[in-house]
């Protein structure tokens, strides 16, 4: 397997946002929702004007297995809104596969249904950065496309990923928030503040990343602050959330900032707060998650910020980009990609992602998104997924 590339969207890229899924299975074990691909659309044909020109193979008629970590959850099932979304307009099947528990064991479940089902590719969100290695190398085998979005697998074990950004950028963002938060509740920032994380765990790669990235931000711009506690990890598990959520505030009660760098630990800490009578005037808590999964927390006055980017864009591009290799098609370093309906993606060294990774010639990379969103009461009626 060839080593990746890096990507990033030009500046020329379109943002779209989309709604939020509802409909996510929320019991144990795989499930399978399928989009079929309707007939042709004004951006397919566009697509097909291009691919005329270029010597560009159509993506039309292929199917992709898109695995999420965990069905349920509002980050996820908005990208699969945008996943289908697309599919319908690019002409390809989207087959969103995944399991309510963000396990090890139950992703390598459903990366076996994909190989059995016999997709073309598979885009997947991983919920550990080297365990699915040996059998995405299965799939590979089979002639399967493996892309990842969201959370990466080890570099020969896929071709492209689909990333929200740089740790350098994401780990700072959510430090920032916190501090804009805390100087509005009247805390001192240039002070001492008390702070932990808390996320999924240690073995997610994109959230620890942004940890550690956050923690050097924290080291160079605030030596003052005090991490109470070594990250707390609630396993992208719901219910536990809520009850690491409660240990944080709990073993620290004292505690200014709580960073919940996941898109299930941050809702399960705001209920925490709340559980315990507490509101952003007493603690600040921030992180990651869509907007209609924390504006409960908002209106109650249990946070006043938090971010992410368009996952429904994210999802779709790691469906595009494995369907665009499964057709055939060869990318290289400083490659251009027009992604009909969303806008023109170029292909860079792997090293703009990874300082010192290793770039191959062709068929492997990174696309970074371009923007993110920090949510507010002023702004959060503006995006609906």
């Amino acid at each position: 397997m060839k080593k990746l590339l890096s990507a990033v969207l030009t500046a020329s890229m379109v943002m779209s946002l989309v709604g939020c899924a509802g409909g996510g299975n929320t019991s144990g074990g795989a499930s399978t929702e399928t989009t079929k691909a309707e007939a042709k659309t004004e951006a397919a044909a566009e697509a097909k004007a291009d691919q005329a020109s270029g010597d560009i193979k159509s993506i039309e008629g292929k199917t992709v297995a898109f695995i999420p970590k965990l069905t349920g959850n509002s980050f996820f099932e908005a990208a699969n809104n945008g996943a289908q979304k697309y599919a319908k307009e690019w002409g390809i099947t989207v087959d969103y596969m995944g399991s309510a528990n963000a396990t090890v064991t139950d992703q390598l479940e459903v990366i076996q249904q994909a190989i059995d089902a016999g997709v073309d590719a598979i885009a997947i969100s991983s919920v550990d950065a080297t365990a699915l290695d040996e059998k995405l190398k299965e799939a590979q085998d089979a002639g399967i496309v493996v892309c990842t979005w969201d959370s990466d697998v080890s570099p020969d074990a896929r071709s492209m990923m689909v990333s929200q950004g740089t740790a350098d950028v994401l780990g700072p963002m959510l430090v920032d928030m916190g501090v804009e938060a805390l100087k509005n509740r009247g805390v001192d920032p240039e002070g001492e503040v008390k702070y932990a994380w808390h996320y999924s765990q240690a073995a997610v790669a994109d959230q620890n990343s942004w940890y550690v990235a956050g923690e050097k931000y924290i080291k160079e711009k605030y030596p003052k602050w005090v991490a109470v506690h070594d990250p707390y990890y609630s396993e992208q598990d719901s219910q536990k959330s809520v009850t690491i959520g409660e240990a944080v505030l709990d073993d620290n009660p004292d505690i200014d900032l709580i960073i919940c760098n996941d898109s299930t630990a941050l809702p399960g800490q705001c209920q925490a707060a709340q559980n315990k009578g507490l509101t952003m005037k007493d603690v600040t808590i921030t992180g990651f998650c869509t907007p209609s999964g924390m504006t409960a927390y908002l209106d109650a006055g249990i946070l006043e910020r938090w971010g992410l980017w368009d996952c429904g864009v994210q999802g779709a591009l790691g469906c595009y980009f494995a369907a665009y290799l499964a057709a055939g098609n060869t990318i290289k370093a400083g490659d251009t990609i027009d992604v009909p309906g969303i806008g023109a993606v170029k292909t860079v060294p792997n090293s703009e992602l990874v300082p010192g990774t290793e770039t191959a010639p062709e068929n492997n990379g990174v696309v970074l998104l371009p923007e993110r969103v920090v949510f507010t009461k002023e702004n959060v009626k503006d995006y609906n997924f």
